[in-house]
């Protein structure tokens, strides 16, 4: 219910995770809270997550699992609010979830029913909520802000800064949480894409990968010192599936990274034991039983000039299979934020409470979720900084 002077005790600005987690425990503790929208619908992004079955948090958080310019700065929050706190919330809701590989849990009733939770636990917190008002301007008067919007002006003591961060624009994402922190001499991190494709040279599409978009293999990849094993897909114009979104969050521009093409393997060693034993065989009939055969055929014709193993000598032998435990390749690029599934980067860390969110350098003033510093791993864990951030600064404001 909107006061007449349009006047409030907190004002929200994004009705995605964090700001409708922030405004629901805000709510809860008598604040008379606004939550300001500027699209049509709330919690937009947590309706696609995990392609609409919501990804919505992982057994396995841990700080580990973030990257920030502050490795430190998140653990405060996600040991205050748990992956386990939101599965008792949604059991309250009478929802249930599924576990998936490395933790991953997906919601059974879809995404909708998360983004219906979170919205009932808000109106039965008594929250305000104003959709379609993107916000033009944020001040800092005598005593807190003025908030105008589209259609209104409104003030309150408490701003929250929960708009996210620039990635997937065709859903309206931007970085008005940077334009907004430099406005009040509040440093960051530029935006940057991640959880993104990597694409590749011309080169290495119209040559050894030529045609092979649409291929799928279990790989370890790696970029200095982090490594993931999960699946990789060759595509049209590079690199994606989730070892590959994973390991582009670590990825510098002009960097290699390395593929472990057969994880279960030390090729080397396997390919000279298999010479001993069956050296008529062809090389690309020994890789069909091991990669996907278009691939092994390929890699054979363009890289390893294919034969019986018998015609290698131990040398070569060495050098394919430590090839094929170690491709080293440099990407080109990313796909960008068109489809990056979350933004690196956001307010610097050393500006915020850690406790609270509140911002050092200028009291009453909040950013939470994909807007502060801190970037998750895939699976569900950049929603669970969004429920703890959320929550944490919820307590406070």
């Amino acid at each position: 219910m909107q006061t007449p002077s349009n006047s409030y005790d907190v004002i929200i600005i994004g009705a995605g995770a964090a700001g409708l987690m922030c405004a629901a425990q805000a709510g809860y503790r008598g604040r008379r809270v606004l939550l300001l929208e500027k699209a049509e619908k709330i919690g937009k992004k947590i309706l696609i997550a995990g392609g609409g079955r919501c990804n919505f948090t992982n057994l396995q958080t841990q700080a580990s699992a973030y990257l920030s310019n502050n490795h430190h700065f998140c653990k405060s929050a996600l040991s205050r609010f748990t992956p386990q706190d939101f599965l008792a919330l949604m059991q309250t809701y009478g929802l249930s979830w599924t576990e998936k590989t490395l933790g991953q849990l997906f919601c059974d009733q879809k995404s909708t029913a998360i983004v219906d939770l979170l919205w009932q636990e808000c109106q039965t917190a008594q929250v305000s909520l104003q959709l379609n008002s993107p916000v033009q301007q944020l001040q800092r008067l005598e005593q807190g802000f003025e908030v105008e919007t589209s259609q209104a002006r409104y003030t309150a003591p408490h701003v929250v800064i929960a708009t996210g961060g620039p990635s997937i624009p065709k859903m309206g994402a931007s970085d008005i949480a940077l334009s907004l922190a430099k406005q009040f001499g509040i440093s960051n991190i530029p935006f940057k894409p991640a959880l993104v494709p990597l694409t590749l040279s011309a080169e290495l599409l119209q040559g050894l990968l030529q045609g092979l978009a649409g291929i799928s293999l279990d790989v370890i990849v790696r970029c200095g010192t982090a490594s993931f094993r999960e699946a990789m897909l060759i595509t049209h114009r590079g690199l994606s599936g989730p070892a590959i979104l994973q390991i582009s969050s670590y990825w510098q521009a002009g960097q290699a990274i390395e593929i472990n093409l057969l994880p279960n393997v030390q090729a080397s060693t396997w390919l000279i034991a298999l010479a001993q034993q069956r050296p008529k065989v062809e090389l690309k009939t020994v890789l069909a039983d091991v990669l996907p055969s278009r691939l092994a055929q390929r890699f054979c014709e363009s890289l390893f000039h294919n034969q019986a193993l018998a015609q290698y000598n131990h040398k070569q032998l060495q050098q394919i299979g430590e090839q094929l435990n170690q491709w080293r390749i440099v990407p080109s690029g990313t796909e960008g934020m068109r489809t990056a599934e979350v933004s690196l980067g956001g307010v610097n860390t050393d500006e915020l409470s850690s406790k609270t969110f509140e911002a050092k350098k200028v009291a009453g003033l909040y950013f939470i979720g994909e807007s502060v510093d801190v970037t998750g791993w895939l699976g569900g864990y950049n929603l669970q900084w969004a429920w703890a951030s959320g929550w944490c600064a919820g307590q406070y404001v």
